[in-house]
C-alpha cells in the first residue's frame, strides 16, 4: 500500500507540533509527527490535528511542516575514473 501512495504523488511529511501544556499553561512541549501524505492540502495531517483539538487536553501552539518525495526519476551521470582490480 505504501508503494502505491507514494505512486499517488503522497510524500513523507513531518511536523513538529509545539503544544502547551495542561498543567502549566505558560510551557511548551515539542511532538514529532510524520506520515505519507499529500502536499500541500496535508489532508492526513490536517485529520490529525482536527483528532488532536477534539481529544487531547493540550492545546496547539504551532505546526511546522517539512514533506520530500521518496520516489523520483534516477539520475544519470559520468564517471570520473574506470579501476580495473584483478
Amino acid at each position: 500500500m505504501s508503494l502505491m501512495r507514494q505512486l499517488n504523488d503522497y510524500r513523507l511529511t513531518t511536523a513538529e507540533i509545539l503544544y502547551h501544556l495542561p498543567d502549566h499553561p505558560t510551557l511548551l512541549q515539542s511532538y514529532i509527527w510524520q506520515d505519507l501524505d499529500i502536499a500541500p492540502q496535508y489532508p492526513v495531517l490536517n485529520k490529525f490535528l482536527a483528532f488532536w483539538r477534539r481529544e487531547i487536553e493540550g492545546n496547539l501552539h504551532s505546526v511546522r511542516v517539512a514533506s520530500c518525495k521518496l520516489s523520483s526519476p534516477g539520475r544519470m551521470r559520468h564517471t570520473d575514473a574506470m579501476l580495473n582490480i584483478h
